[in-house]
């Protein structure tokens, strides 16, 4: 051995007796006893990781967008942008996730899928207060989550509140664009459609690059995370319809059907509109 890799070695930390460990900080313990499989199959393990961590991943980005927009409501557009651009690189980790899970083969999941029940990830309440803090407000699928009170009270706020669309829209009037009133005062719990005054400032913001700034970073950050979100929807589709074909799935929907259906939604419809018009 090297005298100075032993001298080095000398220096790493070893008694953890009164001391917090790697592994305490991070609660690794719960964390990786929370993998319990309902079947024998070697692939359920797979199977549970991969939502596991893709829930995680959706915490991190609940956590960002909503600090991001109560920046963009109170005026600190630059500090969203940050929390923005992580948002589009977590996306990225999810889309990639469903490369390994891919790996799964219809004859593998069969093994193990009735023992799911009708456990589904359609029923992710993550992933609808994702869709809610972006604009898509639907209210039928909060009765999915009336079993647990405090669950549904969280999710029942997180419909109710502004989305980040919303945020953006309020920064384009307080610039001085002539937004419809109507939109401005539109119950958050509305899904949100295209308006030809929305779209119109929207291009004045393109055309004027330099004067708004802001609003046009704000612009393409909210495009970015659109962008991966139906990339997100799209390798989800395909997923499952290389796994388990056109079978309904286990929460009752109607599976790769209804997959299809939502990635006609558009979150921020002017901003696609716009580029036409340019």
């Amino acid at each position: 051995m090297n005298p100075k890799d032993s001298k080095e070695n000398e220096k790493v930390h070893t008694d953890f007796k009164e001391k917090m460990t790697y592994g305490e900080y991070l609660q690794l313990g719960d964390l990786l006893s929370s993998q319990t499989r309902l079947s024998s199959h070697h692939d359920e393990m797979l199977f549970i990781i991969i939502h596991q961590v893709s829930e995680l991943w959706m915490k991190l980005i609940l956590h960002e967008l909503r600090a991001a927009i109560d920046n963009i409501r109170k005026g600190d557009i630059q500090e969203a942008f940050k929390m923005l651009a992580r948002v589009s690189n977590i996306q990225n980790q999810i889309i990639q996730a469903w490369d390994v899970l891919s790996t799964l083969t219809p004859a593998e999941y069969i093994e193990f899928r009735d023992s799911l029940g009708q456990a589904s990830g359609f029923q992710s309440y993550q992933y609808r207060m994702v869709e809610f803090a972006l604009g898509y407000k639907t209210p039928h699928v909060l009765k999915i989550y009336e079993k647990d009170p405090a669950l549904h009270k969280e999710l029942k706020e997180a419909f109710e509140a502004p989305s980040i669309y919303d945020a953006a829209i309020e920064k384009l009037a307080e610039a001085g664009f002539a937004i419809n009133p109507d939109v401005l005062a539109r119950e958050y719990t509305e899904i949100y459609h295209a308006d030809p005054s929305v779209e119109a400032a929207w291009s004045k913001v393109y055309k004027n690059v330099d004067q708004y700034w802001d609003l046009y970073q704000l612009a393409e950050k909210l495009v970015d995370i659109e962008d991966h979100l139906q990339q997100w929807r799209f390798r989800h589709m395909k997923t499952v319809e290389r796994i388990i074909g056109h079978k309904k799935g286990t929460g009752g929907s109607s599976g790769v059907g209804y997959l299809k259906k939502v990635l006609d939604h558009r979150f921020f419809p002017e901003l696609w509109d716009v580029r036409t018009s340019l």
